[in-house]
């Protein structure tokens, strides 16, 4: 599966589980919350107040 900024962080941290450290670091702290199951990274971002752009970067995106 393709990881794209429009899938949900449990995607996310099912395809690339080391990408929760790098989650961590920006302070989304909630990983395996019931909110990760439906949100998506873009989503993310914007709710913590993340440069979108800065976040893909260190994802890999």
């Amino acid at each position: 599966m393709a990881i794209t900024l429009d899938s949900t962080i449990a995607d996310l941290l099912r395809e690339k589980p080391e990408s929760a450290a790098t989650l961590q670091s920006f302070g989304m702290g909630c990983l395996g919350c019931a909110i990760a199951n439906n949100e998506t990274i873009r989503e993310a971002a914007m709710v913590h107040g993340i440069p979108l752009e800065e976040l893909a970067k260190k994802l890999g995106l």
